[in-house]
């Protein structure tokens, strides 16, 4: 089966599972808790995005990877997970604490949109194979990531007492 195939298929699936673990396992616990205790765990979560500096480190990834797709997703990850990292050491104060929780959300889900765009644009999928160790990220992560966006952003919109008769009622 070409790379053209396999990638895209391995992300629709990788969305797919993380829907139904994120459905199972994560949406429970976070329902469980208060507005500030989600948006917490998730800017935890997301507090890990330097990690995506991996696709600008020579030898982890292939030589031949599109530095149009690489560069952009590294610096939106890097800058994502700095923004999550400062909502959480903001957290005692509050009205810091959310609007690094916005921004954190706004420049993550700005940044895998346009990561989208840029890896069809650079024709990622066929050369997937140059993401090397970090293929994992695109397929697992990112759509967690994105799940997590979501999430964050209708809990962030939705009024406070829909959201506590809405844990009420299960």
């Amino acid at each position: 089966m070409p790379p053209q195939i396999v990638f895209p298929l391995h992300l629709v699936l990788g969305y797919v599972a993380c829907l139904l673990c994120f459905r199972s396992y994560l949406l429970p616990k976070l329902k469980s808790m208060d507005r500030f205790g989600a948006q917490r765990a998730i800017a935890t979560l997301h507090s890990f995005r330097f990690f995506g500096l991996v696709f600008i480190l020579p030898g982890l990834v292939g030589p031949n990877l599109p530095a149009g797709f690489a560069t952009f997703a590294a610096y939106g990850d890097f800058a994502t997970g700095v923004l999550a990292l400062v909502a959480l050491l903001t957290f005692r104060m509050r009205p810091l604490f959310w609007l690094f929780v916005v921004a954190f959300n706004l420049v993550g889900t700005a940044d895998i949109i346009l990561d989208y765009y840029h890896a069809v644009r650079a024709g990622l999928p066929a050369l997937a194979g140059q993401l090397g160790a970090t293929y994992v990220i695109p397929i697992i992560y990112v759509p967690m990531l994105m799940i997590t966006h979501v999430v964050a952003f209708y809990w962030l919109v939705r009024p406070a007492h829909r959201q506590v008769a809405a844990l009420a009622n299960g």
